[in-house]
């Protein structure tokens, strides 16, 4: 079975570019743009391994979600990504993480 890992992006499409770039990594993607989709995918998904969040939501945003996600699975770790890499950087961002947090556990 495939580790899910959570995508947070401020574009709907998020999942599906973000996909594409990583389609050589063993991981379901799941994705969510807004407050009532990532509790969604939260109380619906126990597989979920973590939770990256891109940089394009504001702060005020980004900080609600980060307790929402807290207060409903205090066992995921959350990453946000830098806003200097600029969108490009997601797909790396992602890899790092991913390739650190999940397929490297043993």
């Amino acid at each position: 079975m495939k580790p899910v890992v959570l995508l947070i992006g401020k574009l709907p499409g998020i999942v599906g570019h973000l996909a594409d770039e990583l389609e050589d990594l063993p991981i379901r993607w799941l994705g969510a743009h807004d407050h009532g989709e990532v509790v969604r995918q939260l109380e619906t998904e126990p597989e979920i391994a973590c939770v990256i969040m891109g940089a394009g939501l504001p702060d005020d945003i980004r900080g609600d979600l980060v307790g929402i996600i807290a207060a409903v699975r205090p066992d995921l770790s959350i990453h946000l990504k830098d806003r200097a890499s600029g969108p490009e950087g997601m797909a790396p961002f992602v890899r790092r993480v991913v390739s650190g947090m999940i397929l490297n556990r043993d």
